[in-house]
């Protein structure tokens, strides 16, 4: 009896130990594995009846995480691709001028230009976002009004507009792109934002909502403004009162999240609901694990308990790439909580799960 006692504590040791480790090669070998299936299945890996637009924030959110691969690559293959797409769209925004996701493009466009210091990879940004500054929109913030994703009222917007502004912000050095964001930032979070549990709403639909008794925050929603949260103080200068701003919000989240991880290692699609939303989400997920290594690389989130969930979330997404390089478990395009099945993805949760390997390899890497 002792012995066997001995063997299971033994193996549960290894099992352990094992999982709470991440192999540097394994995560590049990984990532190039899903960026290469996901470029080869473009138009076909999607949860519309057509495929999206280049410029469709879908592909936004892709890009934001293939850029990031692109930086750690061996080869130019990936820049190459994300330049052919700039070219080809002659290096503007998508069709709405006000509506956040259709800047989200623009993160991408920041990226390039960091790389080649190319004038026209950003200049129609800059044009479109000026205007918006001396036109802004003036509607409310509810969901029922005219206009009302003029602004930011959702929390998905978040993560679409806001780090496009940094972006310019410090690329630029110009405040002014920091002061707009920043104002319309604090709106939405003040009408969003639940100071108990310290997670956002969707939209103004869901603060009054409950789901199987508990309040309803998605996971990805949620996974969206997390991710946005990092770029966006990578952006800016610590100790400046917006860095602390972010910052803090940042912090809260970051605790939740901790407390919100299941024990298999991703985040549930509503997220304090995971007793009734069992199934893997890879998109916010991936984002989760993306901001908590981002906030343990930066010095911000120093408890090992952090760690620890970065890397059991990690080897949960990892768990989910098939034999081929698809990401399953993505839940489709939608608003609140849902289903996701392994064998759907979508482009965006490519982008999250890039994101987030470029985060882990840099931990695994830094002496």
């Amino acid at each position: 009896m002792k012995t066997i006692k001995l063997l299971l504590v033994t193996f549960f040791t290894i099992h352990f130990c094992s999982a709470q480790k991440v192999n540097p090669k394994e995560v590049k070998d990984i990532m190039k594995k899903v960026a290469d299936w996901q470029m080869d299945h473009i138009n076909d890996s999607y949860s519309n009846k057509k495929p999206h637009h280049p410029l469709h924030w879908t592909n936004g959110a892709l890009y934001v995480g293939m850029a990031k691969w692109a930086e750690m690559a061996d080869d130019d293959t990936y820049y190459n691709w994300l330049k052919g797409i700039g070219n080809q769209n002659k290096w503007q925004l998508h069709e709405r001028k006000y509506h956040a996701d259709d800047h989200t493009v623009g993160r991408m466009y920041a990226a390039l230009y960091r790389k080649y210091n190319q004038k026209e990879m950003l200049d129609p940004t800059i044009e479109q976002f000026n205007f918006l500054m001396h036109h802004p929109a003036n509607t409310k913030l509810n969901w029922a009004t005219p206009y009302h994703q003029d602004r930011w009222n959702w929390c998905d917007a978040l993560f679409m507009s806001p780090p496009v502004w940094a972006d310019l912000y410090n690329i630029t050095g110009e405040q002014k792109y920091l002061d707009f964001m920043f104002e319309e930032y604090k709106a939405t979070t003040e009408f969003l934002f639940d100071e108990e549990e310290h997670l956002y709403y969707r939209d103004e639909r869901f603060k009054d909502k409950l789901d199987n008794g508990t309040k309803v925050f998605w996971g990805r929603g949620n996974g969206w403004v997390y991710a946005g949260l990092a770029d966006i103080l990578s952006n800016l200068k610590p100790k400046t009162k917006e860095y602390e701003y972010f910052l803090d919000i940042y912090k809260k989240m970051s605790a939740k999240l901790l407390e919100l991880q299941t024990p298999k290692g991703h985040w549930a699609m509503s997220l304090l609901g995971q007793e009734f939303y069992p199934t893997p989400e890879t998109s916010g997920s991936s984002f989760f694990v993306y901001g908590l290594t981002w906030g343990i690389n930066n010095g911000i989130l120093k408890s090992n308990d952090y760690k620890k969930a970065a890397i059991k979330g990690w080897n949960a997404m990892t768990s989910y790439v098939n034999d081929n390089g698809m990401l399953g478990y993505v839940q489709p395009i939608g608003a609140a909580p849902g289903n996701a099945s392994p064998d759907k993805t979508e482009v965006y949760g490519t982008g999250a799960f890039l994101s987030a390997g470029s985060e882990i390899y840099k931990m695994t890497t830094d002496k």
